[in-house]
């Protein structure tokens, strides 16, 4: 095995799935739930999203333990409109609401055409891109907004007010063209990339992040205990005001820097807030047309003239895509520290894990 955070082995996801499932279930959410963490957490470490992998196993389960979140809630759903649905996550994991609050969208966009879910007392759900797949999956497009806990500034300010809330956007491909997949930051980088940079004692480029006095630095630890920039200055702070209105002003959830921080606030639940709007691709023009006319905007779009003649151009998503199904062929590759992590994490709910056992056949 490598040492210093480099790689160790190479996985199979889904032996890897079954054991991080086996560990949210040691820690008493039921199977089914347990199953559905995991599955976002590897799905994120497969398209190369490693901040929002395993890597956030030891948070989610420390805050299990506090009852900070819970590992059974009694998610409540409330149908205002035949295409709108209410749901409170009662504090539980932000997967496992998310997956409910995205099946609610869907299900009333097969009724209605169009389906949206509010989400109130929710937690951090990971990566967005893992719901719109899920809906892309079943024949529609959608959007999923949530907001986060304060890190980066209004524009004009100097002090953490919004989160790095993602703008994220999902539709299914034409005959002949990939889903497009568009899951991005409003600020110039994650968050969690200043986290990851942080723990591995990395440095970060300039232009990421100001310290807590204002400054510009690529110490990872001074940024992080200051703001994140937003991505465009005043555009990357208006799309995430945005997500602070649609997930957290219009759903009952926390908003305007209120959101707890799962890393800092250990003494109260996070009371995330969730959008999601899941429709019918072909809801407009019906019959082939949208697959057709996607597959000719993929085409076009591939012709463009190359500002670099060695890089195809490439959609959104594709890049991610490409990673996982490399990644499920190949193995899932892990460092010596991830597995060490993973094996003490088994080790706390009483399983045994022999980070080996994992390995890609």
């Amino acid at each position: 095995m490598a040492v210093d955070g480099g790689p160790a082995l190479l996985v199979d996801a889904s032996r890897l799935e079954t054991a991080v499932a086996a560990i949210f279930a040691g820690l008493g959410v039921p199977a089914d739930d347990a199953a559905t963490v995991a599955q976002c957490l590897v799905l994120a470490d497969l398209r190369g999203v490693g901040t929002h992998g395993i890597s956030r196993i030891p948070i989610y389960a420390d805050r299990l333990r506090r009852g900070l979140v819970r590992a059974r809630p009694d998610i409540r759903v409330t149908h205002p409109m035949p295409a709108a649905a209410h749901v409170d996550g009662d504090d539980g994991l932000g997967f496992v609401v998310a997956r409910r609050a995205m099946q609610e969208a869907i299900a009333a966009a097969s009724r209605c055409g169009i389906g949206v879910a509010g989400v109130r007392n929710s937690t951090h759900f990971g990566m967005a891109a893992a719901y719109l797949i899920e809906a892309v999956d079943a024949g529609y497009a959608a959007f999923v907004f949530t907001n986060a806990s304060p890190s980066m500034p209004v524009w004009g300010g100097r002090t953490p007010f919004l989160g790095t809330s993602p703008f994220a956007f999902g539709a299914p491909g034409g005959v002949g063209s990939p889903p497009i997949i568009l899951d991005m930051a409003t600020s110039v980088v994650a968050r969690g990339k200043i986290r990851r940079a942080m723990q591995d004692g990395q440095p970060i480029p300039a232009g990421w992040a100001l310290d807590a006095d204002g400054r510009e630095t690529t110490d990872a630890r001074r940024a992080y205990e200051g703001i994140v920039l937003p991505l465009g200055g005043p555009k990357g702070s208006g799309l995430s005001l945005m997500m602070e209105v649609v997930a957290g002003v219009m759903t009952g959830a926390a908003y305007g820097g209120k959101v707890g921080d799962q890393y800092r606030d250990l003494d109260r639940p996070q009371n995330v807030g969730h959008s999601f709007i899941a429709f019918r691709p072909d809801l407009f023009l019906g019959g082939q047309a949208y697959g057709d006319r996607l597959d000719d905007l993929v085409e076009r779009a591939r012709a463009c003239p190359r500002s670099n003649e060695k890089q195809p151009i490439l959609l959104p998503g594709e890049p991610e895509a490409a990673r996982a199904e490399a990644a499920l062929a190949g193995g899932l590759p892990l460092t010596a520290a991830e597995l060490a992590m993973l094996r003490e994490q088994a080790a706390l709910v009483g399983i045994s894990l022999d980070p080996d056992s994992l390995g890609k056949v």
